[in-house]
């Protein structure tokens, strides 16, 4: 699937928006087009909370969703659901999944294995920093050293995340 039809299928066709883009290669440029990055956000945010559907936003399925805080002090049920969802979780079939969605600095992915039970036997998060980070070296070759932390800044990395 290519870029345009990946986007098509994501919903972006139903706003508008520009694509910030810079033809310079530089900090300065990567932080202008950083900012226009956040405007951009904000427009498609606006629009999309036009176009929320009135209603309930959550399932009313109480083996996978907490109960109204309300309803905790008046509905044994409820408790009953609310406690043993908190404590035990859920269950999903066993099986291996990844799945992939758009953050603000490249895919962000799950990998999750499933035993079967309510906990996750195996889960990894793939964030982007640390492929992001790897562009440094380019970035960097033949600059100072005092460059290094502009260039680290400019691509917003998040050094907790690398670290995994």
């Amino acid at each position: 699937m290519g870029p345009a039809a990946r986007y098509a299928v994501l919903g972006y066709e139903n706003y508008d928006f520009k694509v910030p883009v810079a033809t310079d290669g530089d900090d300065y440029a990567r932080y202008v087009v950083r900012m226009e990055e956040m405007r951009q956000s904000l427009r498609i945010i606006q629009q999309a909370m036009k176009n929320l559907p009135p209603g309930e936003y959550k399932t009313d399925d109480r083996k996978v969703s907490l109960p109204p805080r309300a309803e905790l002090d008046t509905s044994m049920e409820s408790l009953i659901h609310h406690f043993k969802l908190v404590t035990e979780g859920f269950r999903v079939e066993p099986g291996m999944m990844y799945h992939g969605i758009e953050a603000s600095k490249g895919e962000l992915g799950f990998f999750i294995y499933s035993d079967g039970s309510a906990r996750p036997y195996r889960l990894h998060i793939h964030g982007p920093s640390f492929n992001n980070l790897y562009a440094i070296s380019k970035m960097s070759k033949g600059a100072m050293l005092s460059d290094i932390v502009t260039n680290i800044g400019s691509i917003d990395i998040v050094l907790g995340e690398v670290d995994r």
